[in-house]
């Protein structure tokens, strides 16, 4: 397993071979450095905390100037931690080999390749407060009524009587929609760009342009 974080650039269209037009998400993804490397006996698991993006020298806190100070690099915008079993596959031969990685090693775009399968999971597009045709797909009086009478986009009943004399968890109504964590599985890896740190895949990613997103495979 391999991931790094990314930034979404926004959607475009990919011909393949025969010519079909594929909608598709460009994302630079990396260059991350390695800011931390955790370990079972000190943190109690394994793993690897990679940064990305550089932030702003007059907005960084002498925590965040101390945090990254042993791996000899800026303060980053972002953090996220991965799993430490780093993999990485020779897109020449194919072959699969484990990256032992070091405080301050460089993770990029390259640990991917054409035809691979990826998840993305980032902070979906939030929606603010919506009703339940909207947030749910009710359809309203021609369709299913929910148990309203004549309002069209109304909930309806929602089944509180003298019992059970509360509302169940669960029930769908009005109420925030979007801003959550969102992970879309099984994207296809169409092209990558190693000069540019940019990675092309097959569909859409959750969040707007410019959103940070975190790449699995």
């Amino acid at each position: 397993m391999a991931g790094i974080i990314g930034k979404k650039i926004g959607m475009s269209q990919f011909f393949n071979k025969d010519g079909k037009s594929i909608p598709c998400t460009m994302i630079e993804a990396g260059p991350c450095i390695v800011t931390q490397v955790k370990d079972l006996d000190n943190d109690g698991y394994d793993a690897i905390q990679l940064g990305f993006g550089d932030k702003k020298v007059s907005k960084a806190t002498k925590s965040e100037e101390g945090h990254v100070k042993s791996s000899n690099t800026s303060v980053k915008k972002i953090y996220c931690e991965f799993q430490k079993n780093f993999t990485k596959t020779n897109i020449e031969t194919g072959d699969t080999s484990q990256i032992e990685l070091k405080l301050g090693d460089v993770v990029q775009v390259d640990i991917f390749k054409e035809g691979e399968y990826v998840d993305v999971s980032s902070n979906s597009k939030g929606k603010g407060f919506q009703g339940v045709v909207k947030r749910h797909g009710f359809k309203g009086v021609g369709d299913a009524t929910h148990g309203q009478h004549n309002r069209m986009r109304a909930p309806g009943s929602i089944g509180g009587a003298s019992y059970p004399a509360r509302v169940f968890k669960g029930m769908r109504m009005a109420g925030r929609m979007g801003g959550k964590k969102v992970t879309v599985k099984n994207l296809e890896v169409l092209q990558i760009f190693t000069d540019k740190n940019v990675i092309v895949v097959k569909g859409s990613v959750p969040g707007p342009n410019n959103s940070y997103l975190n790449i699995t495979n």
